[in-house]
């Protein structure tokens, strides 16, 4: 390619992997997948322009936050090929990631919670707590869950039970993140997320009201758990109250010493 069509913007896949940083085989991989526009063929060759590099980068970003190929498919079939939606879309699948995963070696992990224990460590992969990267490296998604779990291990909780927690944790947020999407996606956005029906100026108000609703939805999470928390610890003490014998059990004393 000459200097005139590099000062134009156009490349040739060669040349749009090496602006991009990344291997032809992958660019032709997302030009199959329908994830790039298809260059400009003259003579046989392809030329790519400015927005395909803009489309190459839009993707890199999207798999570093963690979206696999498949989700990157779906936003971008969704969208016909604009990158509003898709900027849009990336905005509300991200919108509460604010957590960076940590990486912590088996011995690392071990140390937090008290010593070798392969059943709790296999079900802590299972639930998804901690990933097994390579080796003796995992990578663990919430850094804020595995330190809530290891505090309760170092007040004499057994793993298994604080895995409990953790998977009951996961089953209740779950349902309580789709109820929070619902009034999102049909209240606010009234079921349309269609590109050709929403103007510029929807859009952005549509972002504003997703920013508003991550504020408001952790605090109604936690004050929701404040009074569910309270309820429940009064009627623990009244069946203690009522059975006083059982604070006499060694376990229980245990528990209380502790």
């Amino acid at each position: 390619m000459g200097e005139q069509q590099q000062a134009d913007g156009e490349l040739t896949i060669d040349e749009l992997a090496r602006v991009t940083g990344m291997t032809v085989r992958n660019i032709r991989a997302h030009q199959s997948r329908g994830l790039l526009p298809p260059p400009e063929v003259r003579a046989r060759t392809g030329y790519y322009g400015p927005e395909h590099v803009a489309r190459l980068a839009l993707i890199q970003d999207m798999q570093a936050e963690g979206f696999n190929l498949k989700a990157i498919e779906r936003l971008i079939t969704a969208s016909g090929g604009g990158d509003q939606l898709l900027d849009f879309g990336r905005a509300v699948l991200t919108a509460f990631a604010d957590e960076e995963p940590e990486l912590i070696t088996r011995e690392e992990l071990e140390a937090r919670i008290g010593g070798p224990d392969p059943k709790a460590q296999k079900k802590a992969e299972r639930l998804g707590v901690i990933r097994q990267i390579a080796g003796d490296t995992y990578e663990v998604p919430s850094p804020t869950l595995l330190r809530a779990g290891a505090e309760l291990i170092r007040m004499g909780v057994p793993a298994m039970h604080a895995l409990a927690v953790a998977d009951q944790i996961q089953r209740n947020t779950k349902a309580i993140a789709e109820a929070f999407a619902r009034l999102f996606i049909v209240d606010l956005a009234g079921g349309n997320i269609d590109p050709e029906r929403r103007t510029p100026e929807e859009w952005e108000q549509l972002g504003e009201a997703l920013a508003k609703l991550r504020p408001l939805a952790t605090e109604a999470v936690a004050a929701g758990f404040q009074q569910e928390m309270t309820g429940v610890i009064e009627k623990q003490l009244q069946k203690v109250l009522k059975h006083p014998e059982v604070l006499k059990r060694p376990e229980v004393l245990k528990r209380l010493a502790g």
